[in-house]
């Protein structure tokens, strides 16, 4: 191919690697094979990296992007709709909660995207990447943010926490979903999501991002993180990793003239919050200078350090005893604590008792048992209260079901515990999905259901509570010694974290009232145990902060809560001033800040530590 007709193919990008579309020679720290299904576009104008053209008023709006065809939306309004998602979903953006203003960035920022499958070798499954290259992207002083997604997001969910702050900056920031996401598959219809994000037929296209290993009758729906085979947590560091090295590509398809874009030229910085966080944090610790600096915000990290638990022990504890435990507790955040929710969970404290895992005659009684117990197990105050949230969306069950499959390495109706996944009737009973559901899951999933139309299928459930045999035998995989136990227990073993490189800059960011990841089973221990051994570690405690900034917009909840971003913002101003001055790391801090009560948040609310 000549060289016009190669640079005229690679502005459309399809069906050509990111070497080839290079026009200077791609990094030798790169094997550009472990990339597949390349695109590339454009975003100036109307649109941009940013916020995809939505801005402040677009993204506090309480209605998603619209599809001009619901059963079919374009590529440009999968991606406005999926960044309105990723934003809501992390940030608070509610009036009085200081982004943009007091903290934060929602500048309209033009440049160029590049996205692609990355498999590692071994791998079932690819993660998907996708690399940000702001047009003032400085090749004098090259700078790249590696962004892990969090929880189970899709690729731009770590949108709010790395390109806020690198891409007005000029760094280029690249994205991974660490083999999980929103490429849900249709197991009825045997449709799942393209590279570009549209809905597509098995056999009748080559690019589906996910296609799982499932028998021939299946039914339902599958999604990546439960049902790879892969245990994708196991391999968080490796997949940060290799979307760094995507970057590189990125960057001399970007800036050719500028080739080669390295390790050794160019700054690598990785952050991310919650699983994201763990994910930067497990990346710290591979071996090489390839990582200059990490910021993890919350992180969800599960370390060999004295009190350090696994989040799928902590969860499935949380799963059986919080909504008991809660009631003996007053004052707690609302919503999601409803009349409703609390009938079940004095049914809960009853079946607890009968099983004889608490003691009481009364409800209270039990109550108080259940919250004695959780208290001993290494639970605070904070955490029990700020965990109502997920209490009261279910969140627990939830997490525990999707990450039994993954340690596991389970497929589509393999569940040791007998959990599925579908489209659900109103009695909650499974249907097939619409084109409709089918083509808002890119956008709309959070990668773990329920959501975007797809609920938790239990077979286990029976009155009088429903949910109490599921969560048993969930729990029954961490401590139990069956085959499906052993199984679990290998796959938990695997995400073990190791110390940070020596010489690496790191800072941990964790909430005190976390109540999701509490710091005291996951940062706290991990802190500790790499200052001991001699590591850059930074530790910060902010007091009043607890796990979603998203739900600050709840009244109740921004009321009593700060936010956690404009923490990890000014981490990595920290850090980088580390990078390019040599000042030290600051001090470890407990930062007491002051509830802002209601009213619009300040710098005083935050107590920052200079």
């Amino acid at each position: 191919m000549s060289q016009s007709l190669l640079r005229a193919a690679c502005g459309l990008f399809v069906g050509l690697s990111l070497a080839s579309c290079a026009s200077g020679p791609a990094s030798k720290s790169v094997e550009p094979s472990m990339f597949s299904n390349e695109l590339r576009s454009e975003h100036r104008g109307s649109d941009d990296l940013l916020t995809a053209g939505l801005g402040l008023a677009g993204l506090r709006s309480m209605a998603p992007p619209a599809f001009a065809d619901a059963t079919a939306p374009t590529v440009d309004e999968l991606r406005r709709r999926a960044m309105w998602g990723s934003w809501r979903g992390i940030a608070d953006l509610a009036p009085g909660g200081g982004y943009g203003e007091l903290f934060g960035s929602l500048q309209s920022v033009p440049g160029r995207e590049y996205s692609a499958f990355a498999r590692l070798p071994g791998a079932k499954q690819p993660h998907r990447v996708l690399a940000q290259v702001p047009d003032n992207f400085d090749t004098a002083k090259r700078c790249v943010l590696v962004a892990p997604a969090s929880g189970s997001r899709g690729i731009y969910g770590a949108v709010s926490v790395a390109a806020a702050w690198g891409l007005p900056k000029g760094c280029a920031v690249v994205y991974t979903d660490k083999g999980a996401g929103s490429d849900y598959y249709d197991l009825d219809a045997q449709m799942g999501v393209r590279a570009n994000g549209t809905v597509g037929a098995l056999g009748d296209v080559d690019d589906l991002a996910f296609v799982p290993d499932a028998p021939v009758n299946a039914a339902g729906v599958a999604f990546k993180h439960a049902h790879s085979k892969d245990n994708p947590e196991a391999d968080w560091g490796r997949h940060v990793k290799q979307a760094a090295e995507f970057a590189l590509l990125a960057l001399e398809q970007a800036y050719p003239q500028a080739a080669p874009f390295t390790f050794d030229n160019t700054r690598i910085i990785a952050v991310g919050i919650s699983n994201g966080g763990g994910a930067v944090l497990r990346a710290a610790e591979l071996e090489g200078d390839w990582l200059d600096a990490v910021v993890a915000g919350e992180p969800s990290v599960y370390s060999s350090a004295p009190g350090a638990r696994a989040l799928y022990d902590y969860t499935t504890e949380a799963a059986l005893l919080m909504p008991c435990a809660q009631l003996h507790m007053s004052n707690l955040p609302q919503p999601p604590m409803t009349a409703a929710l609390q009938a079940g969970a004095a049914v809960r404290c009853a079946t607890l008792a009968a099983e004889g895992v608490i003691s009481g005659a009364t409800l209270a009684a039990q109550a108080k048992s259940a919250y004695d117990l959780m208290l001993s197990k290494g639970w605070t105050d904070a955490s029990l209260r700020a965990g109502a949230l997920s209490t009261g969306f279910d969140l627990w069950r939830a997490i525990a079901a999707t990450y039994a499959s993954a340690y596991g390495r389970y497929g589509v109706g393999e569940h040791p515990c007998g959990f599925n996944f579908a489209a659900q009737n109103p009695d909650f009973s499974p249907r097939a999905a619409t084109a409709v559901e089918r083509a808002a899951w890119i956008s709309d999933g959070s990668g773990i259901p329920p959501g975007a139309s797809v609920g938790l299928l239990d077979s286990k459930v029976a009155l009088p509570d429903l949910g109490y045999a599921g969560l048993k035998c969930l729990r029954g995989l961490w401590d139990g010694q069956g085959e499906d136990a052993k199984r679990v227990q290998a796959g938990i073993q695997a995400t073990h974290a190791g110390l940070p490189r020596k010489g690496l800059p790191v800072m941990v960011v964790h909430g005190a009232d976390d109540g999701l990841i509490p710091p005291a089973f996951s940062s706290a221990p991990y802190a500790a145990a790499a200052k001991a051994a001699g590591r850059e570690v930074s530790y910060w405690k902010v007091q009043n902060v607890q796990h979603f900034d998203g739900f600050l917009g709840l009244p109740d909840y921004g009321s009593r809560y700060l936010p956690l971003l404009p923490y990890v913002y000014e981490a990595l101003d920290r850090v980088q001033a580390r990078l390019d001055k040599g000042t030290a790391l600051p001090a470890d801090a407990v930062i007491a800040t002051t509830p802002r009560a209601g009213k619009p948040l300040t710098a005083e609310n935050l107590a920052m530590p200079k």
